[in-house]
C-alpha cells in the first residue's frame, strides 16, 4: 500500500470539518500517479496538485515527516530535498 493511501486511510476529520487529507484531490484520483516508477513522469500528479486547496498543508506534512517517495504538496522528493537544504 503506498504511503499516501495510509495517511488518508488513517485521516480522522473534526466534527463537521474535514482533514486536510479528506479535502485533497488527490483522495480523488489514482494514486499510481503520485508514485512514479523511478524515472516515470509526474507531470500528471502536479497537474493534479496545482489546482489542491490543501496544497500548502500537503506539502507542510510531507517536509515535516520527511516523505521520502511520491509527490507531495506539486513536489517530487528530489525537490523537497531541494527546498529542505535552502531553508537550512
Amino acid at each position: 500500500m503506498h504511503e499516501l493511501m495510509v495517511v488518508l486511510s488513517d485521516a480522522g476529520g473534526g466534527e463537521g470539518e474535514l482533514s486536510w487529507q479528506e479535502r485533497s484531490l488527490c483522495a480523488q484520483t489514482d494514486p499510481e500517479a503520485f508514485f512514479p516508477e523511478k524515472g516515470g513522469s509526474t507531470r500528471e500528479a502536479k497537474k493534479v496538485c496545482v489546482g489542491c486547496e490543501v496544497r500548502a498543508e500537503c506539502l507542510e506534512y510531507a517536509l515535516a515527516n520527511d516523505e521520502r517517495f511520491g509527490i507531495w504538496g506539486g513536489l517530487s522528493e528530489r525537490e523537497r530535498r531541494k527546498l529542505k537544504k535552502r531553508a537550512v
